[in-house]
């Protein structure tokens, strides 16, 4: 049986009105034990309910040596680190746009920039997994395949989990298969809207290694379409819609060493909740204590999670 970690992508969403403060967090909080107020430290707290988290800020912008060090040094031993790969790799058209260059090539520079980043949490044992995330444009076509496989051998070190969202990818399922398997790389299984150019995948593990598993949620009418980007990810699974991944991911921890689940629907923390709940389904505990108006705004969690007033917390 493999070890299971389940958790959200990201655990900083400060601003807008998916905003997680004073629905998650609280803003300001009496430590237990009279001190206080004092500003809480969202991944301290956010590691007293969770054992993994995926880093969506390297997407972004890569962490600095010192950033990780401190991303170590604020959670427990057993606590993982998965990391999504800097967009220049994988987004080029997103880079192009936020860095305002001409021309978009990636150089063995840029490949030791981001790994040495990330090495702190590689070094001390705390990388979950490295995340290669390709946007739906990015179809299985030669170039593709070996720029895939030339990114898959610049990070090989790390443990690769490829994410592929054009249907291309799972038509030609054999080739694509034989491209991740040849690198141990976990082909990422994910539960999102369904277009025709949709991948479709079976959800089961493609190598023993590892599995991946993503819930971007399930909003078709603003996936496209939007006032913010955050307003894609405003979905709440219901408990009966956990339940077929709360089986499959039982099938699959049976054929390999770790899985990892990440609830992507982060607006108002509906991520946090529909985590909490899918380790419930998984016969897991539910650790770290709640805000008593967080099971109020998702009272599906009655009875799974502890509660305490939402402004006291652990130092």
């Amino acid at each position: 049986m493999s070890t299971i970690h389940i958790g959200t992508s990201g655990w900083s969403y400060p601003s807008g009105r998916g905003s997680w403060n004073g629905i998650f967090y609280p803003a300001r909080a009496t430590l237990k034990g009279g001190t206080g107020p004092k500003k809480v430290d969202e991944l301290r707290y956010y590691a007293e309910h969770f054992d993994t988290v995926e880093v969506n800020s390297s997407f972004y912008r890569p962490p600095t040596p010192a950033m990780a060090a401190s991303w170590i040094a604020r959670t427990p031993p057993d606590f993982e680190f998965s990391l999504k790969l800097y967009q220049k790799f994988t987004h080029p058209e997103m880079f192009r746009t936020a860095s305002g260059e001409e021309t978009v090539e990636v150089s063995q520079r840029d490949v030791d920039e981001f790994r040495a980043a990330i090495e702190p949490i590689a070094s001390a044992g705390r990388l979950g997994a490295l995340l290669i995330q390709f946007p739906p444009s990015f179809k299985n076509t030669p170039e593709s395949r070996e720029y895939l496989a030339g990114l898959m051998r610049a990070f090989r070190a790390y443990p690769l989990a490829v994410e592929l969202r054009h249907r291309e990818w799972s038509d030609a399922i054999a080739d694509t298969l034989a491209l991740l398997n040849e690198f141990g790389a976990a082909w990422v299984q994910i539960d999102e809207p369904k277009f025709p150019f949709s991948i479709r995948q079976d959800f089961l593990p493609n190598v023993t290694g590892f599995s991946y598993m993503r819930f971007h949620g399930r909003n078709a009418e603003q996936w496209w379409r939007h006032r913010a980007s955050e307003d894609r990810y405003d979905y709440y699974y219901s408990p009966e819609e956990l339940k077929p991944f709360a089986a499959t991911a039982d099938a699959a921890r049976r054929l390999v060493k770790k899985l990892y689940g990440y609830m992507n629907n982060h607006f108002a923390a509906k991520s946090v909740a529909n985590a909490a709940m899918l380790k419930h389904q998984l016969g897991m505990p539910v650790e770290g204590e709640y805000p008593v108006g967080f099971v109020e705004r998702y009272p599906e969690l009655r009875g799974i999670v502890r509660t305490a007033p939402s402004d006291v917390i652990r130092d």
